[in-house]
């Protein structure tokens, strides 16, 4: 008999950003299935966080469902938002996502990009066990 081991979540979602992420799909209709996230290079820290809708899987995305949300992870960014909380903060100024990122090492003053790399070999060892 095989034994199926199940895989870690590249990212964790609170309470708030799933109930964001549902709303907004809702509004979306049926022809979205997630919230496609990835990284991209731009801005004075390097990398930015790139956020779009899916309409349909790629054959290596990683897909990240929690209590009805579901979050599509581009295959090229696994490694930079492995051990991320996504978060869905509101202010009197603003409101958005907020990525909790291991990986980040420095932002840049305006709060548009960051600096990532990618995750520790020890973390990705951690996650085989």
């Amino acid at each position: 008999m095989t034994t199926v081991r199940s895989r870690p979540k590249v990212l964790s979602l609170t309470e708030a950003a799933v109930g964001r992420i549902k709303t907004m799909m809702a509004s979306k209709g049926e022809d979205v299935v997630g919230l496609r996230i990835g990284v991209k290079k731009g801005g004075c820290a390097g990398m930015e966080y790139a956020m779009s809708w899916a309409t349909a899987l790629d054959k290596f995305d990683e897909v990240v469902e929690q209590d009805g949300a579901r979050v599509v992870v581009e295959p090229t960014a696994v490694l930079y938002l492995l051990g991320t909380e996504m978060d869905y903060q509101t202010s009197k100024m603003s409101s958005g996502f907020v990525f909790n990122n291991p990986n980040q090492k420095s932002a840049c003053g305006c709060g548009e990009s960051v600096e990532l790399v990618p995750a520790a070999s020890d973390k990705l060892d951690a996650l085989k066990s």
